[in-house]
Formats: structure tokens, sequence, C-alpha cells
């Protein structure tokens, strides 16, 4: 029995109950294999198929469940405001958050070189392992019931994206108020430091010579974010 064989049926046996549970529903034990199998694994055990077909399917799917969500129960709300809500629910590191609360990370079939720089904990690797789930859930069991899943893991990331406000998409909303008071476009000046398995990011978001905010991420988008969020507070405190 080769490295593959043997991490299938580890997830295969009572180890994967608890994930199961988790998320409600049964998956068929190949398909939940395939599933967990990030291309770090395959490529060590000998060029096995990936996740990746099955994430393409599931990004998919999960764009339909909470677009149609989010047109249900937001009659009023413009296009403009629903794309904001399900960029907030389907961004990475929403789906991540919502891995890390089924501990899917501790499922996930990672190489060895992935696994000892915390891959398991990535942003990344998580939400793209969710969307693989997703996938595969479906072509278990068909839309309604994937449906009825997918609600019950990011209800919670609905209903908070419902109460955001600006915070949906901090860029756009510091663009746009910057925009309103005629202080031009927004540049970020981000710079990175630590080793490539380690990054951590700092982004200044300026508005002509003057630095209205600053954040820091894992990635480059994280720290922009944080920054337009800290000038967002700040220009909208000025205007008040």
């Amino acid at each position: 029995m080769n490295a593959a064989d043997d991490q299938a049926v580890d997830v295969r046996a009572p180890s994967a109950t608890r994930l199961l549970a988790s998320l409600g529903i049964e998956i068929d034990p190949e398909l939940l294999v395939l599933a967990l199998t990030h291309r770090s694994f395959a490529h060590e055990a000998g060029g096995i198929p990936t996740n990746e077909r099955l994430e393409f399917l599931g990004d998919a799917v999960l764009g339909v469940v909470v677009t149609e969500h989010l047109y249900r129960a937001h009659p009023d709300l413009s296009e403009g405001d629903l794309a904001k809500m399900r960029a907030a629910t389907v961004s990475q590191r929403a789906l991540a958050a919502t891995a890390r609360g089924i501990d899917l990370g501790e499922y996930l079939l990672l190489g060895k070189g992935e696994t000892g720089t915390g891959g398991r904990d990535k942003d990344s690797i998580l939400s793209d392992t969710l969307e693989a789930v997703i996938g595969a859930v479906y072509l278990c069991h068909g839309l309604e019931l994937t449906r009825a899943m997918v609600q019950r893991l990011v209800g919670p990331t609905l209903q908070a994206a419902a109460d955001l406000g600006a915070g949906l998409d901090w860029k756009t909303s510091v663009q746009e108020l910057a925009a309103n008071r005629g202080l031009g476009a927004p540049v970020y000046d981000v710079s990175g430091t630590g080793p490539d398995h380690e990054r951590s990011f700092t982004a200044r978001l300026l508005l002509g010579d003057v630095a209205w905010g600053e954040g820091e991420g894992s990635s480059k988008k994280i720290a922009e974010q944080n920054a337009a969020e800290q000038a967002y507070r700040a220009l909208a405190a000025e205007r008040d």
C-alpha cells in the first residue's frame, strides 16, 4: 500500500466521522479523499489527482447558492450592494474562517513541505479545500441538499455581511468616499517582509501625499483592506 492509499484509508476511517458530522451530510469516500487532496500531496504521491477540479465546481455551486440567497433575502438592495455582500461571504478569508470552524485543516492531505510551512492553517488552502468539499457534496447529492449544507456553513457570514455596511468592501467604500470629497483615487504603498512561506505585508493608503491609513496582513489584499478600513474611518470621522 502506498502513501496515498494510507492517507485515503485514514480519511475513510472513523477519523472522518467528526468532519462529516460537522458538514451534516454523507460524502462518497473516494470523493471525500479527492476533495481533501492538495496538489502538494498529489505530487509527492506520484501525480495522483488533486482537488482542483472539485474546487472549480464547488466555487460555482457556492456562488449560485449565495447569490440566490442574497437575491431573495434582500429584495430592496441594488446589484452593487448584493455584489459586495456576496464578495464578503465568499472571500478567501471568510471561507477559511468557515473551514476552521469545522477543523477542516485537520483532514487535509498535504505534502511534507506544505505541512512543514503551516499549510493546514493557510487561508488559501483552507478556502480552496472547502470549495472542493462543496463540489463533492454537489456530485453526491445535487443542488438542493448542497444548498442546505452551504447555508448552514456560511449562514453566520451571510448574516454578518448584512450588517457590515462599508465594511463589506473597505477599498471600494474608501474610494467612493474620497471621490465624493474630491481627494482623488487612493494609492496603496505595499511592502513585504519575511521568507516566502511566511510573508507579512504592510500597506499604506495615500491620498495625494497624505497617508490616511495603514494595515498589515498575511497577503497584500488583506493588508490593503485593513489600510482602507483605517482610512475610511479617519475620513468619516473628519467629515463628521
